[in-house]
């Protein structure tokens, strides 16, 4: 009876592992292969170089430049946008008080969950266009037209918010967090939801503040959806690729400007790929993204790993 189980559950599963090693497990490989060797891309010859391109990498300062840019990311995109979504998912769903004295979510909640979510429902390129005009350096750009509106900045000298060095990667940062905080409160929120509404009225009876019931209350019960988040967000940050493509430029292509300054891993891989020529070069980059990816992924699971609270 048990091998007729396990046949059965090995013939659902064949077709599924099936494609998943062909279509995912089988690339990696071929990319690690080709990292290899001195492959150009459009020829089909090409020789064994070994680890020659790998010991490029170290020496290459856009590649190491570009590593860094990614763990600031990595460092700031969860943040923010973790404690942002945090912040507004118990807003609108335990920071209200009712008339009755019960908790409830802040007036016109519902209304505020459909607002933060708009975001998430434009794709990366529009959200690029949105905050390419949002960020122009002529007169047409908001954040300037606002700041020279409220006499912050010189009409006759605005700010070049993607073409400064020190600038270019927090403007892109707030695209980011704008873009994700939307759906992180909705996840949130679905996780609040299955609180029971008793405890916070109990800490209400006790005399818990709002401060005290996120912290006391609702952060340990939502640990596991918070370390969920952080791992998504630890992915986003290690490609922003559209974004960093779309909205920056660069001498070459796939953007990076102003002089590399924005450059991540990615879009150094594609332009040392398609835009050089390089592409054993860029296979080895792209083999160290994975790479970086799990073992960042790992750890971040394992410093936010913690007991779980039942309730």
């Amino acid at each position: 009876m048990r091998t007729g189980q396990h046949r059965f559950v090995a013939g659902f599963l064949l077709v599924p592992v099936a494609l998943y090693l062909i279509f995912v497990i089988w690339p990696y490989i071929q990319t690690f292969g080709y990292s290899l060797t001195d492959w150009k891309g459009q020829s089909q010859t090409f020789k064994f170089v070994g680890l020659d391109n790998y010991k490029a990498l170290i020496h290459d300062d856009v590649f190491m430049e570009a590593i860094w840019h990614n763990i600031l990311f990595l460092i700031f995109i969860p943040v923010i946008t973790i404690l942002l979504a945090l912040f507004f998912a118990f807003m609108v769903n335990a920071g209200g008080r009712s008339k009755a004295g019960g908790v409830q979510g802040v007036a016109g909640s519902k209304f505020y969950k459909i607002v933060y979510f708009f975001p998430q429902v434009l794709s990366l390129a529009i959200v690029a266009v949105l905050f390419n005009a949002v960020y122009r350096s002529d007169g047409g750009g908001l954040l300037n037209g606002v700041l020279i509106k409220i006499h912050l900045v010189d009409p006759n000298n605005p700010v070049e918010w993607l073409n400064e060095p020190n600038m270019v990667l927090w403007a892109l940062l707030a695209a980011v967090v704008w873009h994700g905080v939307g759906f992180y409160l909705v996840l949130f929120s679905a996780a609040m939801q299955s609180i029971p509404r008793d405890v916070y009225e109990a800490a209400l009876i006790d005399g818990a503040s709002r401060n005290q019931s996120f912290f006391r209350i609702t952060l340990p019960l939502l640990w596991d959806t918070v370390q969920t988040a952080w791992v998504y967000l630890g992915i986003v940050a290690m490609d922003m690729f559209v974004l960093v493509s779309s909205m920056t430029q660069n001498m070459g292509a796939y953007g990076g400007g102003p002089d590399h300054h924005s450059d991540v891993m990615s879009t150094v891989m594609m332009r040392n790929f398609e835009y050089f020529g390089k592409s054993g070069y860029a296979c080895a980059m792209g083999v160290v993204m994975l790479l970086l990816t799990l073992v960042l992924s790992v750890v971040m699971l394992r410093a936010t790993r913690r007991d779980r609270v039942e309730f």
